[in-house]
């Protein structure tokens, strides 16, 4: 097969760019570890897949491939292995690559891109300072998520279960001046247009819903006893109210910070507090707990009640107004909270009159009580009735809010892209002009064995001239976070070689939005919302007419294999474990080693296997159909040896027989033409499957059912291999039938295809440059279909007939086929199942 591999590796179609219409297929945008995984290796032939098809078929097709090659981990290495970023970088890059081509996918390499470079990121910096001047950019000081292994601030989005997403280490809050991007701008946008994704995953659609929370509810603005200051709490069930037995602030409040200032006791709590990460995911796992301040709230509604006020961990300051009044009956957390303090618990919506002692916080649906004026109204009438009484007495309002934050850009690491900005102390915060673009990181004198940012310690580099005064000045020394690059790279592969503009906007309104974009479900909200996000602002930055960046979007599942641990409780690599005795032993040491469960491929269970090795050993195609037959793609697939021989096997099979084929045949290199013959054509079974089968895997391709697109070529190289040809026409029939059957299994298997069409047609067309084939609707209404013959389970032959025959004629007919009526010559029939119009299965012993 390497040879196969070798001589077809770059044929591939594209259509003329001026007549054709435009397809685009991505996958996941790699960041350049050094090696492909099996993970890759299965994302990236589903689009290798769609790409081949859609070439096929002549549209003017764009497939690319490129690097997300800033990052943490590179300036990780540089520090373990004292090399610098861009050099251990551009080596993994070129390493991926070559291995890339040799999983055989049909990448336009003209297009590619890698974000490290100054080509691609200074058109980012350009886009940065279009934001600034349209305020979509702005620096603020505010609480952010710290990395304390990495050394950074993380957005929200990154932290998960309350620990960075490559560091995995705790996260801390830390209050520091940085830059931000106003995604809440967009937010009701990005909201509503979920509803035009017809083909996203709904799993996608509702966790983007999630992520972005649209709530609706009150501003309340409360009187504080004693004083003359007003708390504003914002809250989403305001018909609760009369249920309210406390109020309670974030750490980081400005009240906290003020009452703090005399108060060590509360100043060590805020501190203490300060050290968790301030998610919603943390926070709700976090134990609640609350310091008691000496402020009293006024109750809105009820004469001479009281609300204490406490400082609570469970309170976000950048949601709502980081205060809220607390119903320790209707919500978990203050139900928590209250029983940890003895405070009341009032439950204020019943399904009944008759109220018991609540065990939990009553989340479920029915009637107000103990709430004055709204007692007996749904939630619903309640909540509209206590909204108009609260504009009515002037002290608050209806308001909408987005759980969704700004998007804090600023990292305060080396190995990203540098912030365009200048700090100067007369003219303030200065933009780099367009002129002086791209601000390019340093490349000598990095000292990267101190923690923190290396951009710090750069001084040639972090001291510059005031554009504006001439004054001396400051770098900003912040990069952007790196999901600022895979926001708006499917803009870049239009136009790779632009040197002007990061993209031509006539290339962007006729290619965008992608039209099948392939990643995992981890992308679903960090990628793909940023990336949504980035569409918008360039649209209004630019006047573009793209209103999303993906059309289609694909979340394949993952591979997974079994893992196995040795005695003492280590994993043991797949590589090393081999099945002897009925049990699994170490090659190593002749140790038994025991199998644990079968997950997701990972460096850390050793139960990941090397897609190369694979492929050296079987060939990419032989990788690809099994990956592709095993188990549709948006399920999780399990590795399987035995399925990979199967797949080894059948390829083989069909070689031989092309072969065989290619040799004997007279009619090499000849086209079939209906008009060629003088008979009653329709009548052929074997151009009707055909047809059928062309008419199936083309659909079936289309919507992403792979595994059942290979089943059906399959069954046609079946029909093929029981086929006997009695006569010219049969035979010329059935050497279209395989030329058809290269043609539809190209894009699974293209090196294979290719090579087993040049067999067929004498070398005398590529396949890459015939045109897929379109099934003729005249052999496609008939009404038959094709009946499998097993024995004992196996297939060894099929026919077709009537859609509607007997299970009695069809069991004749399956007994009297030739093939099996030689099979079952001296055996015994020991049973007969038939399922109408599809298998007639015969047991014998």
């Amino acid at each position: 097969e390497s040879k196969w591999q070798e001589r077809w590796q770059d044929s591939y179609q594209f259509a003329p760019e001026s007549q054709a219409e435009k397809y685009y297929v991505l996958e996941m945008f790699p960041y350049p570890s050094g090696n492909i995984h099996v993970g890759h290796l299965r994302n990236y032939t589903i689009g290798d897949v769609v790409a081949r098809m859609k070439a096929s078929q002549h549209y003017n097709l764009l497939h690319p491939m490129g690097w997300d090659s800033f990052g943490l981990p590179a300036e990780n290495a540089a520090i373990e292995q004292n090399t610098h970023p861009k050099i251990w970088t551009e080596q993994n890059i070129a390493k991926m690559r070559e291995q890339l081509k040799k999983i055989g996918l049909a990448y336009d390499w003209r297009q590619e891109i890698a974000t490290h470079t100054p080509e691609y990121y200074k058109h980012e910096q350009k886009f940065f300072l279009d934001f600034l001047a349209k305020n979509i950019a702005y620096q603020k000081e505010t609480y952010v998520n710290w990395d304390p292994v990495d050394n950074t601030v993380l957005a929200n989005e990154q932290v998960i279960d309350g620990r960075g997403w490559r560091s995995g280490a705790l996260i801390e809050r830390k209050k520091l001046k940085g830059w931000f991007l106003k995604v809440s701008d967009y937010a009701d946008e990005l909201l509503k247009d979920l509803d035009s994704l017809e083909n996203w995953p709904n799993s996608v659609v509702a966790m983007q819903k999630k992520w972005l929370g649209k709530s609706s509810g009150a501003l309340l603005n409360l009187s504080l006893v004693g004083t003359n200051h007003k708390l504003a709490i914002y809250t989403t069930r305001p018909e609760t109210i009369f249920g309210a037995s406390f109020c309670a602030i974030s750490p980081q409040h400005s009240l906290s910070i003020e009452l703090a200032e005399n108060n060590q006791e509360l100043k060590n709590f805020i501190a203490e507090q300060s050290r968790l990460a301030a998610t919603q995911e943390a926070i709700d796992k976090a134990e609640k707990i609350g310091f008691a301040t000496d402020i009293k709230v006024k109750h809105p509604f009820i004469k001479d009640k009281l609300l204490p006020l406490y400082v609570a961990n469970f309170v976000l300051l950048d949601y709502g107004t980081g205060a809220v009044f607390a119903c320790p009956a209707h919500d978990q957390r203050d139900f928590d909270f209250a029983k940890k303090y003895n405070l009341p618990i009032t439950q204020v919506v019943a399904k009944t009159s008759k109220l018991e002692e609540l065990k939990e916080a009553y989340l479920e649906d029915g009637k107000l009580v103990n709430s004055d004026f709204l007692n007996g109204l749904g939630i619903k009438e309640a909540k509209e009735k206590i909204i108009a009484k609260i504009k009515e007495l002037n002290i608050g309002s209806e308001k909408v809010n987005f759980k969704i934050r700004d998007w804090g850009i600023s990292r305060q690491r080396y190995w990203g892209c540098p912030i365009p900005i200048i700090h100067c102390a007369d003219c303030g915060v200065v933009p780099v002009p367009e002129k002086d673009l791209p601000v390019e990181l340093p490349n000598d004198k990095l000292d990267f064995s101190q923690t923190g940012n290396p951009l710090d310690l750069h001084e040639s580099w972090k001291y510059c001239k005031c554009p504006k005064c001439n004054k001396d000045a400051l770098r900003e020394t912040d990069t952007f976070d790196t999901f600022f690059e895979s926001s708006w790279y499917f803009f870049r592969f239009l136009d790779a070689a632009n040197n002007k503009n990061g993209f031509d906007i006539a290339k962007a309104n006729k290619f965008l939005p992608v039209d099948k974009y392939i990643g995992g479900i981890e992308h679903a909200i960090l990628h793909l919302l940023y990336a949504r996000f980035f569409t918008k602002a360039l649209r209004d930055c630019y006047n573009t007419q793209i209103n999303e960046p993906f059309k289609s979007v694909l979340t394949q599942g993952m591979v997974t294999h079994m893992s196995y641990k040795d005695m003492q409780g280590n994993w043991v690599d797949i590589s090393k474990v081999k099945k002897q005795d009925g049990a699994f032993i170490n090659i190593d040491n002749g140790q038994k080693v025991t199998a644990q469960r079968v997950e997701k491929m990972s460096k850390s269970k050793k139960n990941g296997l090397s897609p190369i090795k694979i492929i050296e050993n079987y060939g990419a195609d032989t990788v690809r159909l099994f990956m592709l037959s095993d188990s549709p793609p948006e399920k999780d697939l399990e590795w399987s040896d035995a399925g990979l021989e199967g797949a080894f096997k059948y390829l083989n099979k069909i070689w031989r027989l092309i072969i065989n084929i290619a040799e004997q045949n007279k009619f090499k290199g000849q086209k079939f033409r209906v008009s060629e013959h003088d008979y009653n054509i329709k009548q052929n079974d074997l151009l009707i499957f055909i047809n059928q089968t062309i008419e199936a895997v083309t659909n079936l391709n289309e919507n992403f059912h792979f595994n059942k697109s290979v089943a059906k070529i399959r069954e046609l190289s079946n029909y093929l291999l029981n086929f006997k040809p009695a006569s010219e026409l049969d035979f010329k029939l059935y050497y279209f039938g395989f030329e058809i059957y290269a043609l539809l299994f190209f894009p699974i298997a293209p090196h294979f295809s290719a090579e087993i069409f040049a067999k067929l047609t004498d070398n005398s067309q590529d396949i890459s440059k015939v045109k897929w084939p379109v099934a003729d609707a005249k052999y496609l209404t008939d009404n038959k279909v094709v009946i499998a013959v097993q024995i004992n389970g196996k297939l060894k032959a099929t026919f077709s007939a009537e859609y509607n025959i007997s299970k009695e004629q069809q069991e004749k007919l399956a007994l009297n086929h030739v093939d099996i009526a030689k099979r079952l010559e001296g055996k015994e029939l020991k049973k007969i199942i038939v399922i109408p119009a599809k298998i007639v299965n015969i047991v014998v012993v």
